[in-house]
C-alpha cells in the first residue's frame, strides 16, 4: 500500500500518465498527427471505473479517453502505435486519440454522441439476459447537450444496466463551469429517477469504493446510475495553450494524489516511473519500425457495375403500407435479431402510417415505442445494431430525421471505416416523406438530397411499382447502414405497373432493381428519371408529353438513390439525347444534379438536360399553393417544351 492506495492502482496510474506525457513528447518532436487530449490530474477516475469492470461489459468514452482505454484494455502497446500512426495500433492508425475501439471500448469525439449508443448497448445486454453492464464516461460541458437527457429518459423508462460517468474538471475547453452550467449536476440525473453517487479523484480510496458500488447498482439491478466524480486535468484542453489561472492550476497539482506520492515517498514513485518509462520507450523504439496501413487496406472495395438483366415486372396488387406490415411481421417472426422501434409504433395505434400495425401483440418484447427523441432513438438503435441486432428504426415525419443526423453522420456511417472494420453498423432507418397531403411547411418536405452522400450509408426510395418487401430484403442483408424513404401517398397505393398500354415494364435483377418503362414499338427521345413519390406523376406525363410533342419518353425508376449507379441512365441517354430528372424536393445540390453531374463526366455535353423539383419556398398547407409548389404532369411537360426549344 502507498498512501492507502494498493500498488496494482498507483501502477496503473502512473502508467497512464507516462503514456501521456510520451505522447505530448512525440508530438513535440513531429512524431504524432493530428491533437492530443491529455487526463493527466484524472488518472484515478479512469481506474476506479474502466478498471473494475468484468469481461462482457462495455465502456464508452471520449475525446479524453487514454486512461479509460489502458484501464479497460491494459493495451499501451497498441494506444501508442495507434496515436503513432501505425497498422499496429488498436485501430491502424485511423482513428488517432479520439476515436478508439477494441474488445468493448469504443470512443468518439462528439460531446455526449456515445451516449445512447451505451444505452443501446445495455438494453442489448438486457434482452439477452447478459449480466453484462455499459458504461459511459462524460464530461461537465457534455451536460449542454441534449442527447444526454434524451438519453437519460430512456435508460430510467426502460431500466437499462447503464451507468454514467460524469468526469467534472470544472472546465469546458477553456470555459469555466460558471458560465455555462447552471444548478446541481447531480440533480439533472436524479429528475429522471436514477440513482446518483458523488466522489471525487483526491479520496481515492473512497473513488474505488464508491465506484465499485455504483458498477454493481447497475449490474445487480438492472437499472441506470449517474455518478460524478469530481476532478482536476493538469494540462490544456489539448496541447495547445492554457488560459486557467496558474495559482489554480498550482493547487490542484499540489493536490494531485500522484504528486502527492512522488513528495511523500519519492523512491517508490521513482523506482515505478523507471519501470514503465522503460517499457513505453523500449515500445515506442519498436513501434518506430512498424508499418502504417496502405490505402488499399483502407478504402472501400469498388462495386461492380456490369451488364445487368432485366426481367419482366409483375403486379403485386396489394396496397404498399400493406406488404410493409407483413414484410415486419415475417421476418420478426423469423429472425429473432430484428426490433422494431419508433415513436407511437406499438399497437392499437401502430405508428402514424399504421405500417407496424399488431405487430407489438405478435412480438411484444421486440417493438419498442419510443420518446419524442429521435436522436436517441437512433443512437440507442446504433448500440443495438454493433451487438449483433437488426434495429429497424421508423422517425414519424422525414421533417424529423435531422434531429438524429449527429448519430448517422459521426456514428453509424464511421463506425465501420473509423474503427479499422473491426465492427458493422447495421442499422436501418426509415421514414415517410413528401407533401401533397395538406400537412403544411414541417411535414410535408422531401429532404432526400439531406440523406444522400453520406458515405457509407446506402440511401434507398420505396416507389409504387416494386414490392417494398423485394427492397427491405436486400436491406436486411446489408451490414452497414440504410435509410429507407418511404413516400406517404404511395401507403396506399396498388404495388402495380400502371402504365399505358403501348409501353413494356422491365426491372433489372440486383439488389436494387431499376425499373424502366420503355415504349414498344417507337423508339424513345426523351429520357426521365425519377423515384420515390414522383413515378405516377412521370407515368401520366406519358399521353400529354406524346400529345403535345409528338415524342415518347422512357421511364427509368432509381430504388438505390445513393451511392448512385448511373450507368442504365447513361445507356438510355446515350440513345435519346435528351434528360429530364424528376423529384419532389428543391433543386439545388439534389439528386437530379448528381445523376446530370455524373453524366457530364463521361458524357460531356452530349446531351441536353433539365431538372423538375419543387419551388424552394416552405410547403404551403392550402392545396392551391401546394400544387403550384410541388413539381407535377404540369411541370414535367412544361419543363420539356422549355428544353426542346
Amino acid at each position: 500500500m502507498i498512501s492507502n492506495i494498493p500498488q496494482d492502482i498507483f501502477e496503473e496510474a502512473v502508467l497512464i500518465r507516462l503514456v501521456e506525457e510520451k505522447f505530448l513528447e512525440l508530438f513535440s518532436s513531429g512524431e504524432l498527427n493530428g491533437t492530443v487530449h491529455t487526463c493527466v490530474g484524472q488518472e484515478f477516475s479512469a481506474v476506479a471505473f474502466a478498471g473494475q469492470l468484468k469481461v462482457g461489459d462495455s465502456l464508452f468514452s471520449n475525446h479524453r479517453c487514454h486512461g479509460h482505454y489502458i484501464s479497460f484494455t491494459k493495451d499501451y502497446y497498441g494506444l501508442l502505435a495507434e496515436l503513432m500512426g501505425k497498422a499496429t495500433g488498436v485501430c491502424g492508425g485511423i482513428g488517432s486519440s479520439q476515436h478508439l475501439c477494441k474488445d468493448g471500448f469504443y470512443s468518439n469525439g462528439p460531446q455526449g454522441s456515445l451516449v445512447p449508443v451505451a444505452a443501446g448497448v445495455a438494453l442489448a445486454n438486457k434482452l439477452l439476459k447478459k449480466e453484462s453492464i455499459a458504461l459511459c464516461f462524460i464530461g461537465d460541458g457534455t451536460l449542454g447537450e441534449g442527447i444526454v437527457y434524451e438519453t437519460m429518459n430512456i435508460a430510467s423508462k426502460w431500466n437499462l444496466p447503464l451507468v454514467i460517468v460524469c468526469e467534472n474538471n470544472f472546465y469546458s475547453q477553456s470555459t469555466p463551469q460558471k458560465l455555462n452550467l447552471s444548478g446541481e449536476i447531480t440533480n439533472r440525473a436524479s429528475a429522471f429517477g436514477i440513482k446518483t453517487y458523488k466522489s471525487n479523484t483526491w479520496d481515492v480510496d473512497e473513488l474505488m469504493q464508491s465506484s465499485k458500488k455504483s458498477i454493481d447498482y447497475a449490474r445487480d439491478n438492472c437499472k441506470p446510475v449517474f455518478h460524478l466524480v469530481e476532478t482536476y486535468r493538469l494540462n490544456p484542453h489539448s496541447k495547445g495553450d492554457d488560459d486557467r489561472d496558474i495559482s489554480e492550476i498550482e493547487e490542484y497539482s499540489n493536490r494531485d494524489v500522484l504528486n502527492v506520492i512522488k513528495l511523500e515517498d519519492s523512491d517508490t514513485y521513482g523506482r515505478t516511473v523507471n519501470k514503465y518509462s522503460k517499457l513505453i520507450n523500449s515500445a515506442v523504439e519498436k513501434i518506430r519500425k512498424d508499418p502504417e496501413m496502405s490505402i488499399q487496406d483502407y478504402a472501400p472495395n469498388p462495386s461492380s457495375q456490369g451488364q445487368k438483366e432485366w426481367v419482366k415486372l409483375d403486379s403485386n396488387g396489394q396496397r404498399q403500407v400493406k406488404l410493409l406490415n407483413k414484410f415486419f411481421r415475417d421476418i420478426m417472426e423469423n429472425d429473432s435479431r430484428v426490433i422494431f422501434m419508433g415513436e407511437d409504433v406499438i399497437s392499437p395505434y401502430g405508428g402514424a402510417f399504421k405500417v407496424a400495425e399488431n405487430l407489438s401483440f405478435q412480438n411484444p418484447d421486440k417493438v419498442f415505442t419510443t420518446p419524442i427523441s429521435e436522436a436517441a432513438i437512433v443512437g440507442v438503435s446504433n448500440g443495438l445494431a454493433i451487438s449483433g441486432f437488426k434495429p429497424y428504426v421508423e422517425i414519424m415525419f422525414g421533417d424529423f430525421v435531422p434531429l438524429a443526423m449527429d448519430q448517422v453522420i459521426n456514428n453509424s456511417s464511421k463506425f465501420y471505416h473509423m474503427y479499422n472494420k473491426q465492427i458493422s453498423c447495421p442499422l436501418v432507418l426509415r421514414t415517410p416523406m413528401g407533401g401533397k397531403r395538406g400537412y403544411g411547411p414541417t411535414h410535408s418536405q422531401t429532404l432526400d438530397k439531406f440523406l444522400i452522400g453520406i458515405d457509407n450509408v446506402t440511401t434507398v426510395a420505396l416507389n409504387s411499382l416494386l414490392n417494398p418487401s423485394e427492397l427491405y430484403t436486400s436491406i436486411n442483408g446489408d451490414k452497414n447502414p440504410v435509410i429507407v424513404i418511404e413516400n406517404k401517398l404511395d401507403y396506399g397505393k396498388l404495388v402495380e405497373a400502371n402504365i399505358p398500354s403501348f409501353y413494356s415494364a422491365f426491372k433489372t435483377q440486383e439488389l436494387y432493381p431499376v425499373v424502366r418503362l420503355s415504349p414498344v414499338e417507337i423508339e424513345p427521345e426523351l429520357t426521365i428519371v425519377t423515384y420515390g413519390g414522383m413515378v405516377q406523376d412521370c407515368i401520366d406525363s406519358i399521353e400529354i408529353i406524346f400529345s403535345e410533342h409528338e415524342i415518347l419518353p422512357e421511364i427509368l425508376i432509381i430504388s438505390k438513390i445513393h451511392p448512385l449507379d448511373v450507368s442504365e441512365i447513361k445507356f438510355s441517354v446515350s440513345k435519346t439525347g435528351n434528360l429530364i430528372t424528376v423529384e419532389e424536393g428543391s433543386s439545388a445540390g439534389g439528386i437530379g444534379g448528381e445523376i446530370i453531374a455524373s453524366l457530364t463526366e463521361t458524357m460531356g455535353s452530349s446531351f441536353k438536360a433539365r431538372r423538375v423539383s419543387a419551388l424552394p419556398v416552405p410547403i404551403p398547407s392550402v392545396k392551391s399553393l401546394e400544387d403550384l409548389t410541388l413539381p407535377s404532369v404540369n411541370t414535367i411537360v412544361k419543363i420539356l417544351g422549355d428544353m426542346l426549344k
